[in-house]
């Protein structure tokens, strides 16, 4: 075993780690989402004590079921049982991950499977345990970082979790950016769009330009229209430090500048900056954090540390009780995707011969309408999943009429999603629902896109759900469309819900 590498100053980078990324976070959640240039300078509004927010909270989880075990050992199957005993986050990939979970997926598949948000933040933003417990060890840090990002991720998902604690857990012994990306991108494929995004915001940068240019040059080429991409965000943060010259308060204000996700990015920036130099942090921005540690309700079944520094000790007896151990990963048999298509009706039809007022602009009913009947010549087939890419090509006609049957063994009240890329109409029961017109495809089913989505008071059997979609214009190659039925208060996927439950 290579010996340990010798880590001046230890404790004082670990607790300044986590205020760093308490004081990013509670920066950057007024403006999340929203997009950059974004012109503040200091936290708006000014927080009193520290911010839950699940960047840290998943991390305190992680290090209390790791503490709580006889022999730590960190896989993702561990991972997985502390998502399904002690996190109730129904978020982005949080929540179909979980989902997956519940219907008998395992790691990797969890992150893998019909997942919209596959190269989410999601676990980019909690690296920080895998580099404190790994400190100036890039590859073991780095392994830990696979094992937890592939239960809610696949490919750049995982990658930028790699990434990012690989940089930090160098950033213990070596505080020089150029060494510091260039080690961490060795331990990723070529082909990584993360790689590629720090490549360009370098090159970017050391042109001379103004962040606001890179900004804009980092989004017309890594904008996918999910604000939580991974991709992108990872060239915010990257843009920040590099144009800090070493300024804890200019980097977090830059990046933050960006905008998308701006709570992560900052506090994924804070914290490393913070390991690199635990002097760097400003008292007027450490002051309104407090030393509290605060979670969010929905971490349950855990008795977490009550402070910050009580975190910091907890996390580094797990750097001793941990030394030289290495993740096992124990791969899980690969799944049937048989088993997790959904099956569907579809038909099609045409607007042509409809008078106006029993068609709108969009060629589809008015809103309010009565259930259409599903069109002659109607086929029972399967989707992959919840997350559907139909082809424009293979629109039969103008208008898709789609039903879903919903089993439920349960009464359930919630929230039913729909979101969808194109003019939808929906009907449920028969009746009708809701509908929208070309919308973005953000499936939040805890904050769907308006007009997408109806609260439900469901009884247990049976429903159905149908659905007509509008053909995509010339300039979208596909249509897209995510279901969901989620439940109050939650709003956690039900599992199983567009599928009867698989036999073994």
């Amino acid at each position: 075993m290579p010996d340990r590498p010798t880590v001046t100053r230890y404790r004082d980078r670990v607790l300044a780690c986590w205020l760093g990324k308490a004081i990013g976070g509670a920066l950057g959640q007024s403006f999340e989402g929203l997009h950059g240039p974004i012109e503040v300078d200091y936290y708006y509004p000014k927080p009193d004590g520290m911010v839950p927010n699940d960047d840290l909270d998943v991390q305190v989880a992680y290090a209390a079921a790791l503490s709580a075990q006889d022999v730590p050992r960190l896989d993702r199957h561990l991972v997985a049982e502390v998502w399904r005993r002690h996190l109730r986050f129904p978020w982005n990939e949080y929540g179909i991950a979980k989902r997956n979970l519940a219907e008998g997926l395992a790691p990797p598949y969890t992150g893998s499977v019909d997942n919209f948000f596959s190269c989410g933040e999601g676990a980019v933003i909690r690296t920080e345990l895998w580099a404190c417990i790994a400190p100036g060890e890039p590859e073991r840090a780095a392994a830990y970082a696979y094992e937890d990002a592939c239960f809610d991720h696949a490919g750049d998902g995982i990658w930028a979790a790699v990434f990012m604690a690989a940089l930090q857990s160098q950033a213990f012994v070596d505080a020089d950016p150029d060494r510091l990306l260039e080690k961490a991108c060795s331990l990723l494929p070529v082909s990584s769009r993360i790689r590629q995004v720090v490549h360009d915001t370098r090159v970017w940068v050391a042109e001379g330009h103004d962040w606001r240019h890179v900004m804009r040059l980092i989004i017309d080429k890594y904008d996918t229209g999910d604000f939580t991409d991974t991709r992108m965000n990872t060239g915010f943060v990257v843009l920040g430090w590099l144009a800090s010259d070493g300024d804890f308060e200019k980097a977090i204000l830059v990046t933050n500048g960006c905008g998308a996700d701006t709570d992560s990015t900052t506090a994924s920036l804070g914290a490393l900056m913070a390991i690199a130099d635990p002097d760097t942090l400003p008292e007027r921005w450490l002051a309104p954090i407090g030393r509290d540690l605060i979670l969010h309700a929905d971490v349950v079944g855990l008795e977490p540390p009550d402070t910050i520094d009580a975190f910091t000790d907890q996390v580094t007896e797990l750097r001793s009780t941990l030394d030289g151990v290495w993740p096992e990963a124990r791969e899980a048999p690969a799944p049937n995707p048989a088993r997790y298509a959904i099956p569907v009706t579809v038909g099609w039809t045409s607007p042509y011969g409809t008078v106006w007022g029993q068609r709108d602009l969009s060629g589809l009913r008015p809103e309010g309408s009565d259930e259409p009947s599903m069109p002659a010549g109607s086929r029972n087939l399967t989707v992959p999943g919840t997350w559907v890419r139909w082809p424009r090509d293979e629109f039969d006609d103008l208008i898709m009429v789609i039903r879903y049957t919903l089993h439920l063994d349960r009464p359930v009240d919630g929230k039913l999603m729909i979101n969808c890329s194109e003019h939808l109409r929906v009907w449920l029961d028969g009746d009708y629902a809701f509908g929208s017109q070309p919308s973005q495809v953000m499936p939040t089913q805890h904050r769907p896109p308006a007009g997408q989505s109806i609260d439900v008071s469901l009884t247990a059997g049976v429903h159905t759900l149908l659905a007509t979609i509008g053909k995509p214009p010339p300039n979208r190659a596909q249509a897209e469309w995510i279901v969901a039925l989620a439940e109050a208060p939650g709003y956690e996927w039900i599992p199983h819900a567009f599928r009867p439950v698989p036999t073994p």
